[in-house]
């Protein structure tokens, strides 16, 4: 009789900055599903995990909209949007439009601050390129997609690249630490897009005895009076308005690579005053860049009091599909 020796198990150390993903599991409806996808690791931090989801009978790659949550950058989750909008209306009319939907977690302003939620939105689209083949994406043809802070997210995501000023500081070197990180198309849900000129807005009043941190401080470190130049690299708008300036590499057809976006913003917002949608509007359209600005009449934040709120998916989807050729 003979014996083996036993296996021993294949260590790295230390560990790596990604990990590769799993086959996917096939729902009953025919959707691909891979989930809880490792895309960047750090020590001291938790693993930084995505969803795909790839539409049924897709034939060939796919375009794909990566989802980012929102919660004030304090908070939240990839598998939940925001409770006026049910899950399964914005996969459904993701997934229906013959995008592949990526849902993506990112580190909160608590765990780690600005730009640290940056590097991991771009280190999640680099993550997503390399490992196109696997998930059935054309690597091509991605665009972002949030709500509220990760509305924020994916406006800089669209504005800011390798020509970037300070481009280094702002790609990052999370998971897959090199690549391209440009994206296609931008639609930004209320996101805060001047930061600086946010420092007078008041917050909402807690309810007594109920202690919640400044999410603007949190996501800088400090406040903004102690941090401006955070303040300005944290903020979309700097980066359109150096476009229009004509920063390196903008010409009269807006800075290259910028991508069209898609500005909805209910009129009455508390939390993320409308004026900062129309600021970044204001700043994209002097770039030379294409922007639709669509006010929600009388919605506040997260589109409560707007009764439904399927049309604003619906367009939303259809114009990320429009600049995808979907």
């Amino acid at each position: 009789m003979t014996h083996s020796l036993p296996v021993e198990p294949d260590l790295t150390w230390p560990p790596p900055p990604f990990l590769a993903p799993v086959p996917p599991v096939v729902a009953e409806d025919g959707v691909r599903r891979f989930d809880g996808v490792t895309y960047a690791t750090r020590p001291g931090y938790r693993p930084r995990l995505l969803d795909v989801q790839v539409p049924a009978a897709a034939r060939g790659p796919v375009p794909a909209v990566v989802w980012i949550h929102g919660g004030g950058w304090l908070e939240g989750d990839r598998r939940y949007p925001p409770p006026t909008v049910p899950a399964a209306l914005l996969h459904g009319t993701v997934l229906a439009a013959g995008l592949a939907l990526v849902s993506i977690d990112y580190r909160h302003s608590l765990e780690a601050p600005f730009p640290a939620q940056l590097h991991d939105v771009k280190a999640a689209i680099r993550y997503v390129r390399k490992f196109a083949g696997a998930f059935g994406i054309d690597p091509d043809r991605i665009a972002v997609w949030g709500e509220s802070a990760g509305g924020h997210l994916a406006a800089l995501a669209g504005l800011t690249g390798p020509h970037t000023p300070g481009a280094a500081a702002l790609e990052g070197t999370e998971g897959v630490g090199a690549g391209d990180t440009s994206v296609r198309a931008v639609v930004d849900w209320y996101g805060v897009c001047d930061l600086v000129a946010l420092r007078d807005h008041p917050m909402p009043p807690m309810p007594p005895g109920v202690e919640y941190p400044d999410p603007y401080e949190a996501l800088l470190g400090g406040t903004e009076e102690a941090r401006p130049e955070a303040a300005r690299a944290a903020s979309p708008v700097t980066y359109a308005r150096l476009a229009a300036g004509g920063a390196e590499g903008a010409d009269a057809a807006g800075a290259p690579g910028t991508p069209p976006f898609l500005l909805v913003h209910g009129t009455r917002d508390g939390l993320v005053p409308y004026s900062q949608s129309e600021a970044l509007d204001a700043a994209l359209r002097e770039a030379g860049g294409e922007c639709v600005l669509e006010p929600v009449d009388g919605g506040d934040h997260i589109f409560l009091g707007v009764p439904d709120v399927a049309p604003i998916v619906t367009r939303s989807v259809a114009f990320l599909a429009r600049h995808l050729d979907a």
